[in-house]
């Protein structure tokens, strides 16, 4: 057996790559808002279940999902990754950032926050649960609907990832996720 030495570094989130997204909210009467996050993820498949943290204090999309109970999960493409920085560097309090993004906010079908329509794909979300863990409140809600733009199709009508080219975050650095290795059940195949 080989040695492999290993060093500790004491508990740190290192799961990597982590999706990232743009989150929508908003409020009646009031500009929506645009927020990236990396902390999102699925909890479960039927029915359809998914969570964002977002940290409580002075996050502006924070109040904004805590007082709707609503939000729009928007799974951005590599082309849109300027865009996405700068979405999770200024505040929304301060800056309307669809207009400073030039991002077009689309009315969704079940909730109020609204889509990007730039974002290949879109999920719909109410929220069922809010847990706080300490440095993030997690929003647990329930997917009411996926929107896909329909050049990220394939001739099946199924999503293409190569089409959609999405990345994650790891490590203070937006990564490209583009390798394929295998589809499900590969290793059992002869």
């Amino acid at each position: 057996m080989a040695i492999i030495n290993k060093v500790t570094v004491g508990p740190s989130t290192v799961l990597f790559p982590v999706p990232t997204v743009l989150v929508t909210s908003g409020l009646a009467g009031s500009n929506p808002n645009i927020i990236t996050i990396a902390w999102t993820g699925v909890m479960n498949s039927e029915p359809p279940v998914v969570y964002v943290g977002v940290r409580p204090e002075g996050r502006h999309s924070h109040r904004l999902i805590k007082e709707s109970g609503e939000y729009v999960i928007n799974i951005p493409s590599a082309a849109q990754a300027r865009v996405v920085d700068y979405c999770g560097t200024v505040s929304g309090r301060h800056v309307d950032k669809f207009k400073e993004t030039g991002l077009t906010p689309v009315p969704a079908s079940h909730v109020k926050a609204p889509l990007i329509a730039e974002c290949p794909v879109n999920l719909e979300c109410k929220v069922r649960q809010v847990v706080s863990l300490g440095s993030h409140d997690v929003f647990i809600a329930d997917v009411l609907a996926v929107h896909y733009s329909e050049s990220v199709l394939n001739e099946k009508g199924r999503p293409d990832l190569d089409k959609i080219k999405p990345y994650g975050y790891c490590l203070n650095e937006y990564r490209l996720m583009s390798d394929k290795l295998g589809s499900f059940g590969y290793s059992r195949k002869e």
